[in-house]
């Protein structure tokens, strides 16, 4: 591997850490800090998830165009870094706001809160199309881009499991430092912007893209954006099973504070087994390289998948055992790292796919289906865990032990049943429609030189 495609490895995947610290913040803990913390009302709550679903939704049906807009910049800087720069720092203003009690209430909480959460799935959406659509300009070799994605998901992983791990304990001593958990959580999601803009800008300062390697493209138009999207059949097929793998993936995980701290019955315990969880998803990551070069994405997808099946009928009927309950998680979290990071190879390859049969390459646009997947995924996910704890009686309770039994197994069903679902369907979309392989893959490269597409040494 060349030394300037290693560089990319590194400073491409460190400017993942801080970004889904925040992203895990909001996507994951915004609802229960809502909840346990603020103790919003359960007639607020109802709102607030409507805000939530109707944010979401608008933001990932603008996720294109600013697909568009990124395609389209030309700067001495390139069209990517202009972009992650300013959606960093402007993603992470709003969210320390989201996470800061102004001692608002009723009507005026709800409305504030609104343009917040929209505010921050924009300026959010800005950086996340900008840095992922960057991927596929830093290397044409399948080999290569699955480092560069593997390190990157390892490093998203260690952010998120910070937070995961980190929460409860971290949260406690500030409460106990400050006297107050709503500023323990303020200082906390701080802390975590901070390490956003810091990786940020080791992305911005390190990475070096391939730009000599592509022909030079006219403007995209909202009609090339269009077909960029629909007709690239690939892109669509890779679009549907993320996006219902991304649903089962965030209910779950969404989920995770609510059952340990009323089903399980120690809250504590919560951190333990989010640190088991995140090393066994980031060794999984890290030895995903040496299992791809030996087996083919396909048959890595139908074990992985099967690890999931395992690890999710274990967990919804086992006892309240941590052996057991251990089993099943590190089943699940294998199997979710290997498809996260094929669904990112997948993806990145429909740019190649599309520019050989389109005649336009469109990261960007391409890319913009990530952050489309995860909004939507994360929209559905967050009504499904608000409408959940509210049904439940979660909401409502005063302590664990108000949650009745029919509570609980409500909160175990939408965790556990749904999601598998979910994501056995994803699958089921992917074996029957998803065609490019090495191959494949292969042929398209050789065809866009031949077309003098590309200009690969």
């Amino acid at each position: 591997m060349e030394t300037a495609a290693k560089r990319n490895v590194y400073a491409f995947g460190l400017g993942t850490v801080g970004r889904d610290m925040v992203y895990t913040m909001v996507t994951m803990y915004l609802i229960f800090y809502l909840t346990d913390i603020l103790g919003v009302s359960s007639a607020a709550l109802w709102w607030i998830n409507g805000i939530i679903l109707v944010a979401r939704i608008f933001d990932a049906l603008n996720d294109p165009i600013m697909g568009v807009i990124v395609d389209n910049t030309k700067t001495k800087y390139g069209k990517f870094k202009p972009w992650i720069a300013f959606g960093a720092f402007a993603s992470g203003l709003v969210t320390i706001l989201l996470f800061t009690d102004f001692g608002l209430t009723g009507t005026s909480f709800v409305v504030v809160f609104g343009l917040l959460y929209f505010l921050w799935g924009i300026t959010y959406t800005t950086n996340d199309i900008s840095y992922w659509s960057m991927l596929p300009s830093l290397s044409m070799n399948q080999q290569d881009r699955e480092r560069i994605g593997s390190f990157a998901k390892i490093c998203a992983n260690v952010g998120l499991f910070s937070v995961v791990v980190g929460l409860v304990p971290l949260t406690n001593m500030l409460e106990s430092g400050f006297g107050s958990m709503t500023t323990a959580y303020t200082v906390f999601t701080v802390a975590l912007v901070v390490v956003m803009w810091l990786g940020q800008a080791i992305t911005i300062f390190g990475v070096r893209e391939k730009t000599d390697v592509f022909k030079e493209e006219t403007s995209t138009t909202l009609k090339g954006m269009l077909r960029a999207i629909v007709d690239n059949d690939q892109l669509l097929y890779t679009a549907i099973s993320m996006s219902l793998f991304m649903i089962g993936y965030v209910t779950t995980t969404s989920f995770g504070l609510y059952f340990f701290k009323y089903a399980y019955g120690d809250e504590g315990m919560y951190s333990i087994f989010a640190l088991i969880l995140g090393v066994s998803q980031i060794s999984a990551l890290a030895v995903f390289p040496l299992f791809s070069r030996r087996f083919s994405r396909k048959t890595l997808y139908a074990v992985a998948t099967a690890l999931v099946v395992v690890g999710y009928l274990i967990f919804f009927f086992s006892p309240m055992n941590m052996l057991y309950i251990g089993t099943a998680g590190i089943l699940i979290f294998l199997g979710q790292a290997f498809i996260q990071i094929l669904m990112l190879m997948f993806l990145a390859d429909t740019v190649e796919y599309g520019q050989w049969k389109l005649g336009k390459r469109n990261e960007s646009v391409t890319f913009s289906v990530q952050p489309f997947i995860n909004k939507m995924g994360g929209a559905i996910a967050s009504g499904i865990v608000g409408a959940t704890v509210i049904i439940s009686g979660i909401n409502d309770a005063v302590t664990p032990s108000d949650v009745t039994a029919e509570g609980l197994l409500i909160m175990r069903f939408a965790m556990l049943i749904l999601p598998l679902l979910f994501i056995l369907l994803g699958y089921l979309i992917y074996r029957r429609k998803y065609k490019i392989d090495t191959h494949m893959y292969q042929q398209i490269l050789t065809e866009l030189q031949e077309r003098g597409d590309l200009r690969l040494s």
